[in-house]
């Protein structure tokens, strides 16, 4: 069931192009504010854009200003942040609720919750109120509501975001498990999510989609510094040379090259911060880098220093990088890139 959209919310910001095959999962990945949750509102009906055409499955949801379908009709379900289960219906008829409003018979809808129950493994718990439920629970009860339904598209609204991460784990491998084959737009800011359950992403920033394609290609080889943020690396661009990249300030780095880019040409480095070895004073600290000016080092300014966890993300003039160093801002430092941790690709 494919699904083609291109629509515009004025006031919001949002202009947005986006197919999705039948069958495939893409992710929308962005921070708040993107303009994510803008577009699930225009495909669940919920928000109407003041221009654009959508089809779901060769069906027209809305060709403004002619038509708009009514949500109800649109065969769409809308899973959000938090569950929203019935409070007044245990887990059974909360999951039976979708096949039930469609105008399927009771044993039908009793034969399709008790299948979505087995498969997002919240059979055990089937009698029991939300109340009693825990927030993984609640979250898996909430898919299986959603895809008892038989939804022909499945609009999934960052649905982990309010769990806690062990949680998240259980839900996210549940949703690894059901997704495939089946029509869905995921709404998420986390990279691991789009890695772990789409088969392509687009990537939002301002209202815009600034690059998308297949999950990897896009997260692993970044052609836009917004993206690359995102998924964690540093983003370099200058000319290919035999073994690596020149950037336009004099600094070379040797790294792994995809197919394509000729000595000489336009190309862009992706390296991975977690990678870069850091000198200050004779000392070194934090993961890998090698290459770049006098003795094998790139020499370089502390910019920014952002706590994460037990290490802190260095930002500099020159790369990113997480170290375990005493480190402040102003500070020089000399810093090292292993091959392994570059990617070099056309530009």
């Amino acid at each position: 069931m494919s699904l083609h959209l291109t629509a515009a919310a004025t006031a919001r910001d949002v202009e947005v192009e986006l197919s999705v095959a039948d069958g495939e999962t893409v992710a929308l990945l962005g921070p708040n504010g993107a303009g994510k949750s803008t577009v699930l509102g225009m495909l669940a009906g919920l928000l109407r854009p003041d221009r654009g055409r959508a089809t779901l499955g060769g069906e027209t949801l809305f060709d403004l200003p002619r038509s708009w379908r009514a949500p109800h009709r649109r065969g769409v379900a809308l899973l959000a942040q938090d569950a929203l289960l019935f409070p007044h219906l245990n887990v059974r008829h909360n999951v039976a609720f979708g096949p039930r409003s469609s105008g399927v018979s009771r044993a039908e809808a009793a034969d399709r919750a008790n299948e979505w129950m087995r498969r997002t493994g919240t059979s055990a718990f089937a009698d029991r109120r939300p109340a009693e439920l825990s927030g993984g629970q609640a979250q898996r009860v909430a898919i299986a509501r959603a895809l008892a339904a038989e939804p022909r598209l499945l609009l999934l609204d960052e649905p982990l975001s309010a769990l806690d991460v062990s949680v998240a784990g259980e839900v996210r491998a549940t949703l690894a498990e059901v997704l495939p084959g089946r029509t869905t737009v995921l709404v998420t800011h986390d990279a691991l999510d789009a890695y772990l359950l789409a088969d392509r992403v687009a990537v939002m920033h301002d209202g815009r989609v600034v690059e998308e394609g297949p999950t990897r290609q896009v997260l692993e080889r970044p052609r836009h510094a917004f993206t690359a943020e995102l998924s964690g690396l540093t983003l370099l661009s200058g000319v290919r040379t035999a073994d690596g990249l020149l950037t336009a300030d004099g600094i070379h780095l040797a790294g792994e090259a995809v197919s394509g880019p000729a000595v000489g040409s336009a190309t862009l480095a992706a390296v991975r911060p977690s990678a870069v070895r850091i000198a200050v004073g004779g000392a070194t600290g934090g993961a890998a880098v090698d290459g770049g000016g006098a003795g094998g080092s790139i020499p370089a300014t502390v910019t920014a220093l952002e706590p994460q966890a037990d290490l802190v993300r260095v930002r500099t003039d020159r790369l990113d990088l997480v170290a375990d160093l005493r480190l402040r801002v102003g500070d020089g430092v000399a810093l090292r890139v292993p091959p392994d941790a570059v990617t070099v690709y056309p530009s």
